[in-house]
């Protein structure tokens, strides 16, 4: 596997945990696990930016994309 392979996989990983927090602070009533679960939301969206511009950057730097002329 490729460090881009695993780069999309931990990018899916993030996505997944995100909706999974998101999910959970709509269904719950108390607000403190509210708060909580808003909060790892926030901090998954953060990992998903760090990690889409690591992907991105591998991507762009990644000799096998790059055409030679």
């Amino acid at each position: 596997m490729t460090v881009q392979q695993d780069l999309q996989k931990a990018v899916a990983a993030a996505q997944s945990a995100l909706g999974t927090y998101s999910s959970f602070a709509q269904s719950t009533q108390d607000q403190s696990a509210k708060q909580m679960f808003q909060e790892l939301s926030q901090d998954a969206q953060r990992h998903i930016n760090v990690l889409n511009g690591r992907l991105q950057y591998v991507t762009q730097n990644n000799e096998m994309n790059q055409q030679t002329t």
